[in-house]
């Protein structure tokens, strides 16, 4: 009996085969399949059928043992995941060749996913040899970012996929958007009313999107030199968490619902000004010490180019102009090799319209933010200090979010393989990603922002604490005013 003709499962699942292309890659070892592993377990789910398929040869034998080293890695056990690892198979196959590719699809059952884990040109040229020969009926195609190098290569690529699956057929997956904190900006935006009504540019002064991280290259000199921090984290991954930020409330958490709310905070967003030669930053860093571990300099890692002038730290500050946020900068920034590493959306409030006279002591504006990593709430009030009733003391109210049941590629994966795509990025905002960031490509090729230098280990270039005064989001600390264009 084929997959396709076996009985739906307990749960009511069909068979279906997931057809990993690219599976001894280190993102299907290290993060897919621990992932695949969680959701199993969590789901009991049944008639999954998977396949992993690279151009090395391999045994069945050999596959398995690997599919159950990554599931019990993420602690994965259960009679479910027992049978996907007895069933998994393994077929040595080019992901670009006509006739192997027939001879792979031929042999899967069920609806098909197929989850391309593979270098983004290698993904175009499967995707030109799968337009030829055709899909089976059904086929679900999965991508991993980037999508395109620019908005004229993601176009292309959407009207590739289009000439072989409908649109609704495609996930262009964001890992970045399983992380449960990133969801539970959700969750804290729409489901609180002291909070939902305060978040406009009303009351809010500026807000922040900061990705950094103590990590360097970690051996990706590969990929991260031909990409560098704008394109790895702030065009894919942080736009994302800006449209989350930002999106209205949308009617209910349906796929057409969430990804029409982001596209229209992606297609009102645009760099500040329109000056990206003011408000966009970039740097790299030298050689130094983070967290006890020497660091050599970004130009002295196996496999970079100076001549590059690759980033590992970007700034950009968006506006973004709906009527809820119009007026209000965005401030995304990513930097590796920060000392002091800071992972959160942050929301600074306008100072108190007017503060009676008689109350004493520094009133800092309000902020909230909510933690990417770690995974944490925190408010920060003025209250009335001890002793002297008139005085007031800044508190923080603070609560940590609990852990998401999946691993984030688990979370992906339920959203595939259940056919959800509110955390999955629709074609039109692939395209507006890319249109977002393009001015500032252009300006830092053109020479137009310098590439400045930090210590690894440290916040940034010590210079951009002066870039601007006080009242400028560049600057950390109180907040009294929108920047002046100037």
């Amino acid at each position: 009996m084929s997959a396709a003709d076996a009985p739906a499962g307990p749960h009511g699942e069909r068979p279906q085969t997931l057809l990993v292309l690219g599976a001894r890659g280190d993102l299907t070892k290290r993060l897919l399949l621990p992932g695949l592993g969680s959701l199993v377990a969590a789901s009991g789910l049944t008639g999954l059928h998977l396949v992993g398929s690279d151009r090395g040869e391999g045994s069945d034998e050999e596959w398995r043992a690997l599919v159950a080293r990554a599931f019990s890695e993420g602690d994965a056990s259960g009679a479910a995941v027992d049978a996907v690892v007895r069933d998994t198979r393994y077929v040595a196959a080019d992901a670009a060749g006509a006739d192997d590719l027939r001879g792979l699809l031929a042999s899967c059952g069920g609806r098909l996913t197929l989850y391309f884990a593979l270098p983004p040109a290698v993904t175009v040229e499967a995707c030109r040899t799968l337009a030829r020969i055709g899909v089976p009926e059904g086929t679900r195609l999965v991508l991993e970012k980037p999508f395109g190098t620019d908005a004229a290569s993601a176009t292309a690529l959407n009207e590739l996929l289009h000439s072989f699956v409908p649109e609704d057929h495609v996930h262009r997956v964001d890992h970045f958007l399983g992380m449960p904190t990133v969801l539970n900006i959700l969750g804290v935006r729409f489901a609180n009313r002291v909070i939902e009504p305060l978040l406009t540019s009303e009351h809010v002064e500026a807000v922040d999107i900061v990705f950094d991280e103590t990590l360097g290259l970690e051996g990706r000199a590969g990929f991260y030199d031909t990409t560098g921090a704008l394109r790895d984290m702030v065009q894919s991954h942080l736009l994302q968490v800006l449209a989350l930020v930002a999106m209205p409330a949308p009617s209910a958490l349906e796929p057409v619902d969430v990804r029409d709310a982001k596209a229209h905070v992606l297609r009102a967003t645009h760099v500040w000004d329109d000056r990206p030669e003011r408000f966009s930053r970039r740097a790299r860093y030298t050689a130094d010490t983070v967290g006890g571990r020497s660091l050599p300099s970004y130009t002295d890692e196996p496999g970079t180019d100076p001549a590059r002038e690759t980033e590992t730290l970007a700034e950009v500050m968006f506006a973004v102009d709906t009527w809820q946020w119009a007026g209000v900068p965005f401030r995304v920034r990513s930097g590796k090799a920060i000392g002091a590493p800071r992972q959160e959306v942050t929301f600074w409030f306008k100072a108190p319209r007017h503060v009676p006279g008689g109350l004493t002591g520094a009133v800092p504006n309000n902020r909230l933010r909510l933690g990417i990593g770690p995974h944490r709430l925190q408010l920060d009030l003025n209250v009335n200090g001890a002793g002297d009733p008139s005085t007031i003391s800044p508190v923080t109210l603070d609560t940590s979010f609990a852990p998401g049941e999946l691993l984030e590629y688990g979370e992906v994966l339920r959203g595939v393989l259940e056919d959800e795509k509110p955390l999955s990025v629709r074609d039109d905002m692939s395209v507006e990603s890319w249109r977002i960031v393009e001015p500032v490509l252009d300006a830092w090729h053109d020479g137009r922002v310098p590439l400045d230098a930090y210590p690894a280990g440290s916040a940034g270039p010590g210079s951009w604490e002066d870039l601007a005064p006080r009242t400028n989001p560049w600057t950390p600390g109180r907040r009294t005013g929108a920047p002046s264009p100037s």
